[in-house]
């Protein structure tokens, strides 16, 4: 398989989460998939089939290098990037395996940017286990949390939890234990646990630990910005229309997310970024 690898979310031309994107002429087994996706080592890789005629609509699966998630964000925005350059700008329509979604492609000078629209996003508060494990996992208490955004469970196509840091500090200071991550994360249905530090209204600092697909922490994750987003919506916070979620700062990989959303409750988002190009491999 051909696979490009393409950094979404990145920051003037640095940064950003790669990814693995795969063009395919005809669907793949399940099984190739997800060795594929183990060989290129990033957290994401998706696999990409045309769906019917033309070249405007694509089957789509992710594979991380442990396991198949149903929805990726970072790996979305790269394959929209990849279309754009294959088949020009314009709306990209991806059946995915729970839902139904768009990417944007569009040239900005020599690089691309794209924009997915999210499927649809939901939230409650999360559980007392839920909120019990993911505190005890990063060696957290009540203390730490930002009373405003309470621990919740949130979703746009794939399930988190969040924890809102009332410390820059603290967030920058993330540290737990792969294992006991992956084993809390399966536990609970969780793709990733994501902790944020909310700067103001509308720019938010966020770490997402995806144990669960057996890597660390993910530079950028749009799926989760997705589903934050989504999140204080539900809260009533007063976003204006748009958000910025910075990520990947602490680990030397600046990305930027951008997020606009409308009041209409659990209404899909939009989720933009830049991406450049690392290259190919067979």
């Amino acid at each position: 398989m051909d696979v490009r690898r393409i950094a979404a979310f990145s920051h003037d031309s640095a940064g950003g989460n790669p990814a693995g994107v795969v063009l395919l002429d005809a669907p793949a087994r399940r099984a190739d998939m997800a060795r594929v996706a183990a060989e290129v080592g990033y957290s994401e890789t998706a696999f990409a089939v045309p769906d019917g005629d033309g070249d405007r609509s694509w089957r789509v699966r992710y594979f991380s290098p442990e396991s198949e998630v149903p929805f990726c964000g970072h790996a979305t925005i790269a394959l929209g990037a990849a279309l754009g350059a294959r088949y020009g700008a314009g709306t990209y329509r991806l059946l995915l395996n729970d839902a139904e979604i768009t990417v944007d492609a569009e040239p900005t000078g020599a690089d691309m940017a794209a924009t997915l629209v999210s499927p649809p996003t939901r939230s409650r508060p999360a559980t007392e286990a839920e909120r019990r494990d993911a505190l005890a996992l990063f060696g957290l208490s009540f203390s730490d949390l930002d009373d405003r955004l309470p621990p919740a469970r949130i979703h746009a196509g794939a399930d988190h939890v969040v924890l809102v840091l009332a410390d820059r500090a603290r967030l920058a200071s993330m540290n737990y234990d792969l294992d006991e991550g992956r084993r809390i994360m399966r536990l609970h249905g969780l793709v990733t646990i994501m902790l944020v530090h909310v700067k103001d209204e509308q720019a938010f600092v966020a770490r997402n630990a995806f144990a669960s697909g057996g890597v660390p922490e993910d530079p950028a994750t749009g799926a989760a910005a997705a589903a934050f987003a989504g999140y204080l919506r539900d809260r009533g916070w007063r976003h204006g229309g748009r958000l910025t979620i910075r990520q990947g700062e602490d680990m030397g990989a600046p990305s930027v997310i951008a997020v606009r959303l409308t009041d209409i409750a659990g209404s899909p988002v939009r989720v933009s970024g830049q991406v450049r190009v690392i290259g190919a491999a067979e």
